[in-house]
């Protein structure tokens, strides 16, 4: 995965249903698309995380949904309402300056100061989710502990423990 250009990145919203299962519209919907993207030679690069109205989504005050919040960058002008889907939503160009950091990483720290080289380590994580997920089965539900103990390799690697943010227990992997 290359590093974004920040003058060429867009984001959208799609919207977590709270009936389904989150993992299967990143399985079944998600992945295709970046697939598609990626195939027709529209984008360089991708991230995606979860977030709400709280944490960036740009809709109204009465929504409580969480969207995957999908971020690209396009190879070549173009305008993402031509090709993504109706279930993307919210569409728009990503101003240069929400691209210049990024929440909990200081980026004074990185070599050369490369806020690019942070975003693309994003996208590449985002990657690693999808190709992980894309090893199961597509007729089974993905039993939770199953991604659990992949999260938990993620984590040994580095030997790091995390918090739960609910409960506050240290949960080590």
């Amino acid at each position: 995965m290359k590093q974004p250009n920040f003058s060429q990145v867009y984001e959208t919203f799609i919207r977590i249903d709270l009936a389904s299962n989150p993992i299967d519209l990143l399985r079944f919907q998600i992945r295709p698309l970046i697939n598609r993207l990626r195939d027709e030679g529209l984008i360089n690069w991708y991230c995606f995380l979860i977030h709400n109205r709280e944490s960036g989504v740009p809709t109204s005050a009465d929504d409580k949904n969480a969207y995957f919040h999908l971020r690209f960058d396009l190879k070549k002008s173009a305008n993402p309402i031509d090709f993504l889907p109706d279930y993307c939503v919210m569409t728009r160009k990503v101003d240069r300056t929400r691209t210049e950091s990024i929440t909990g990483v200081d980026k004074s720290l990185l070599k050369d100061i490369q806020i690019e080289e942070a975003w693309k380590i994003i996208g590449e994580q985002s990657e690693w989710v999808m190709n992980m997920l894309s090893i199961y089965d597509k007729d089974i539900d993905i039993p939770l502990d199953q991604i659990a103990q992949f999260l938990h390799f993620f984590f040994n690697m580095v030997q790091m423990a995390i918090k739960c943010p609910k409960c506050g227990s240290i949960v080590p992997f």
